[in-house]
């Protein structure tokens, strides 16, 4: 038995409410990243990470003390257990001696605590800035390439939108990581690589799921001409429901074993993919068909739809 087989839910009938929706979550998040920013990781911003862990749990307010009376500036926090610490700090000079200073330190205030260096990350300014330029590059070109495919496919109206949903999913999960930034010791939801990768994800998992929903569409109104358009955009979504709720879910479950067990490093990543997944998935049944919809009800012509 397939599930959801005969749903009838009017998606397109609460459209506004949705757009309301969608328009606070985007104020809230763009105004967040005018005044709050991005929690930036060294990939970046520039500068140094080390992780240190210990073979105990530690006190980070007695690691931070030590440190500060080496004269090491940076900003220490737990890194995902209590055994586990990391430096960042905007140093970018000799990375032997600051990994000297900060094993001496901890050595000799931790004498019963042995530690061990994890980790060292550094990236000078320069090069900063090159990543956030191509960064930028590819979530844009990304979008260039989505929106010349669905124009070919469908037309411009559909890949217009298409496009508009995935800004949508975007600028999002983006807000979600200025307001959150920094606020959990355990995912401090930085905005680095890793990131990126999780929103050039969101882009193609939204225009996938939007795809499917856009082929329905496009087969009910070549066979249904004395149906409304709204009619026909409800039971499209209604109809591709039930692939589009199993496609999230299986893959949210694989996102949350992600997050729960790969550890510190990735789960930035996986929180990013997680909610990106309920966003995408949101998007194409609520954005991406009712946004078509709309324009062509207020352009009053006939579809022009290839295939």
């Amino acid at each position: 038995m397939r599930f959801l087989e005969n749903s009838n839910f009017d998606f397109i009938g609460k459209r506004k409410t949705a757009y309301i929706i969608s328009v606070t979550l985007l104020v809230v998040g763009l105004a967040s990243m005018i005044v709050r920013q991005f929690n930036l990781g060294v990939d970046f911003k520039g500068g140094t990470e080390i992780v240190v862990g210990f073979q105990s749990p530690v006190d980070v307010a007695k690691v931070r003390s030590a440190v500060a009376s080496q004269n090491i500036s940076g900003q220490i926090k737990e890194y995902g257990s209590p055994r586990e610490i990391i430096l960042t700090t905007d140093f970018s000079g000799d990375l032997n001696e600051l990994q000297a200073s900060l094993s001496r330190v901890l050595t000799r205030d931790f004498t019963d605590n042995p530690h061990e260096i994890l980790r060292i990350d550094a990236v000078g300014p320069s090069i900063a800035d090159d990543l956030k330029w191509s960064a930028l590059q590819a979530v844009f070109g990304a979008l260039a390439m989505i929106l010349i495919y669905v124009g070919i496919r469908f037309e411009f109206k559909f890949a217009a939108a298409g496009v508009m949903a995935i800004f949508h999913d975007v600028l999002v999960v983006a807000g979600l990581f200025s307001l959150l930034g920094g606020a959990f010791s355990f995912m401090p939801l930085e905005v680095d690589q890793s990131t990126i990768a999780a929103f050039l994800t969101i882009v193609g998992y939204s225009i996938t799921d939007t795809v499917v929903v856009y082929d329905r569409i496009r087969e009910n109104i070549k066979v249904r001409r004395n149906d409304s358009y709204e009619k026909i955009f409800n039971d499209s979504i209604n109809e591709t429901l039930s692939r589009t709720i199993i496609t999230a879910l299986t893959t949210l479950l694989t996102v949350v074993v992600l997050f729960i067990f790969a550890g510190p490093t990735i789960r930035s990543f996986a929180f990013g993919i997680g909610i990106g997944i309920v966003i995408g998935t949101y998007s194409s049944i609520f954005v991406a068909a009712s946004v078509v919809l709309d324009w062509q009800l207020r352009s009053n012509a006939k579809f022009k739809l290839r295939g």
